[in-house]
């Protein structure tokens, strides 16, 4: 049996940055759900799927067997035996995984894989759904959240530095929107568990997140 931290809460919290942190720390696998949908992304595309077909998409999804391992501290994403982390960024692949990720079997199959995985290994795992969904029984539940206004600031600071020209508060008012569509989805809504601790981190920074989080696995695990 695996030890599982979940960590769930909206875009632009942090969370894929603290949970990778979280399990280098404890020596756990972080397991990207969003690279596991890109697998699933490019199986359907060599498969000849296309995105307007959910039928189809229904139909073949069963087919993937995805994995996450790790080899020299590098996350490995396996598709039916094969690294596919070269083929997973591309664009024709983000956006099949756009459109399938919303498919009711291809979530059903994923989920069925990823708790294939948190059942055999220590991870830390994060999302949207992870602990009211997919690791209901997590050991550790962290619901990572910051204001609108913080997420929207290290957002516009982070296409500024990329040397991009964006407006703040069309960033801001997207996560207004993406955040209501999160929480108002038919299919596991973002919502913070009953038993996740809550860590708002709009007045702390990358290392402040992890160690309190850390501390929250300890008081719980530890204890």
């Amino acid at each position: 049996m695996g030890c599982n931290i979940a960590i769930d809460g909206p875009a632009g919290a942090g969370k894929s940055t603290v949970a990778r942190k979280v399990a280098a720390k404890l020596s756990f696998i972080y397991v990207d759900t969003g690279a596991m949908y890109r697998a699933m992304a490019l199986y359907l595309l060599k498969k000849g799927v296309k995105g307007d077909s959910q039928e189809e998409i229904s139909s073949v999804c069963t087919g993937a067997d995805i994995n996450i391992e790790y080899k020299d501290k590098e996350q490995i994403v396996i598709l039916n035996g094969e690294n596919v982390n070269s083929l997973i960024r591309t664009e024709v692949v983000g956006n099949m995984a756009s459109v399938s990720s919303a498919n009711p079997r291809v979530r059903e199959h994923l989920l069925k894989l990823q708790r294939n995985i948190a059942a055999s290994n220590d991870v830390v795992m994060d999302g949207r759904d992870i602990g009211t969904t997919i690791l209901p029984d997590a050991e550790v539940k962290i619901y990572l959240t910051a204001s609108a206004d913080t997420r929207a600031k290290r957002r516009f600071r982070e296409l500024e530095e990329k040397g991009q020209t964006c407006d703040y508060e069309k960033i801001r008012q997207d996560i207004i929107d993406r955040d209501f569509r999160d929480m108002n989805r038919e299919i596991s809504p973002l919502c913070q568990a009953e038993d996740a601790v809550l860590v708002d981190s709009s007045d702390m920074d990358i290392e402040e997140v992890t160690d309190r989080i850390l501390e929250i696995y300890n008081q719980k695990v530890k204890a």
